[in-house]
């Protein structure tokens, strides 16, 4: 039987505020201490009311404006109940029948190339759970997570393969940052995905009951379990025993398998209801074009720009686009008079070299100071380097690099004459070598020039008059 795979996904990214959703403990839970990073509102202590974080609807607004979806004017928060030892409240506040946006579309390029559209049906807003931690005799909780912000990104099911659904995360992963709504930083738990996969035999329009996978938290665990699944169901398919009921699993990674929890809960479970000690949220259209206002430019558009622009390979503009910190420093260093290439080279080769190259005292003026005077003839290409190198070390003008390290190239004609005239002279074999037609033979005598002037000489200027002195 011919099927076809069926794949939607749910994306949980942490927004980046300094506080909680509803409260005013510290978001910045990762590493501290258990049960350090809260207060009686997270904890849901009775009499306790939440008080909505501003900065947390502006960010998953811009979020959701990045991706296209169209931001609601009228918005409500809703009590999702369900009961689960690492949920202090007994509910979640979310977002049920009208979320703050709907009706998005976010592009990426499969392996192949091919650019891709999957629509967003909708991003929300929730707070989100504590944390277990199984241990031998039990069950430990950790309520630092409980309360942080977080959108939701729900996805129509239009992705086809398991290496889509990890190209098409890692494009949201990428748009958020740029929008500036989350780090998604998955190694600190930033980001999660729900994927649910289904099979139907190709040619038809019906959706089959899904299995849910829950909770997947690295790019390659949501590629493999989509792949375990979608093997699974195969299976189930050839032997007459197509799924009949939506399902909910977990992934063991350990085990690189998924394992049945429950049965798929619909809407009616949680026993939704509007939340009733929180306002709806209101927008106007200046709310909305005030909080979308400096919108950058996005990942993919960057891609390509770099590509059909200035001409990068595809390898250069997906890494010089995969985040905003490096795009926004090449496109300054580039608006500071410096040839894109040229930019973009001493970026990939020498700055992404250092780790931690944000937190040295490299700008991208200096990188483009550095490039213009090796387009000035003043240092040679590795001299250009060894000053960026050491201005990400001390922050020193280029200029003054230079002549501190003695990396300024002599150009002066009649020293650089002066110098080849010697070589030849000390060199006969050589230059006898050159009219024989062995054309190494120049190479031998420009390093010789270069190593009698301490790597001072200008080298196409020496070059040009070893061709002419050889004829």
């Amino acid at each position: 039987m011919d099927l076809e795979v069926i794949i939607g996904l749910e994306i949980h990214a942490q927004v980046s505020t300094k506080t909680k959703l509803f409260s005013p403990s510290d978001n910045d839970a990762f590493g501290a201490d258990p049960n350090t990073r809260i207060n009686e509102i997270d904890m849901g202590f009775p009499g306790i009311l939440p008080v909505l974080n501003k900065v947390a609807v502006r960010k998953a607004v811009r979020g959701a404006a990045a991706m296209g979806c169209e931001i609601q004017k009228f918005s409500k928060f809703d009590r999702k109940n369900y009961f689960y030892p690492d949920l202090p409240f007994g509910y979640q506040i979310s977002q049920f029948d009208q979320p703050f946006s709907l009706a998005g579309k976010v592009d990426f390029y499969d392996s192949s190339g091919t650019r891709k559209t999957i629509r967003i049906t909708r991003v929300h807003l929730e707070n989100d759970a504590g944390k277990l931690v199984h241990v031998k005799d039990g069950t430990l909780c950790d309520y630092n997570r409980a309360g942080t912000p977080l959108v939701e990104i729900v996805t129509e099911p239009d992705l086809r393969s398991a290496e889509d659904a990890q190209a098409f995360a890692k494009e949201v992963q990428k748009i958020l940052r740029f929008a500036g709504s989350s780090d998604a930083d998955m190694e600190k738990g930033m980001m999660r995905f729900d994927a649910s996969i289904s099979l139907r035999p190709k040619g038809e329009d019906k959706l089959y009951p899904r299995a849910e996978i829950k909770n997947l938290n690295s790019f390659s665990s949501l590629q493999k379990a989509i792949d375990y699944e979608i093997n699974r169901q195969k299976k189930l398919w050839e032997k007459g025993e197509a799924p009949t009921v939506p399902t909910t699993v977990g992934w063991l990674d350990d085990e690189q398998k998924t394992k049945l929890l429950r049965d798929k809960e619909d809407a009616h479970d949680y026993r939704y209801f509007p939340e009733p000690d929180l306002p709806p949220l209101v927008f106007t259209d200046e709310d909305i074009a005030d909080i979308c206002k400096d919108m950058p430019e996005l990942p993919i558009d960057l891609y390509d720009r770099y590509r059909s622009e200035y001409q990068f390979s595809d390898a250069d503009s997906l890494k010089l686009s995969e985040s905003p910190e490096l795009s926004g420093f090449l496109n300054e260093t580039i608006a500071a008079d410096c040839k894109p290439k040229k930019a973009a080279g001493m970026i990939l080769s020498v700055i992404l070299a250092v780790n931690d190259w944000q937190q040295s005292k490299i700008t991208p003026q200096l990188v483009a100071d550095a490039l213009d005077l090796q387009a000035r003839n003043k240092v040679s290409s590795s001299g250009a380097k060894e000053i960026v190198l050491k201005a990400m070390e001390t922050g020193q003008a280029a200029e003054d690099i230079m002549i501190d390290l003695g990396l300024e190239q002599v150009s002066d004609t009649g020293e650089l004459e002066s110098w080849v005239k010697q070589v030849l002279e000390k060199n006969p074999q050589s230059i006898a070598d050159y009219k024989a037609g062995k054309g190494k033979a120049i190479s031998f005598l420009m390093g010789q020039v270069m190593a009698l002037s301490k790597g001072a000489a200008n080298p196409p200027m020496v070059m040009e008059m070893l061709k002419k002195e050889l004829g």
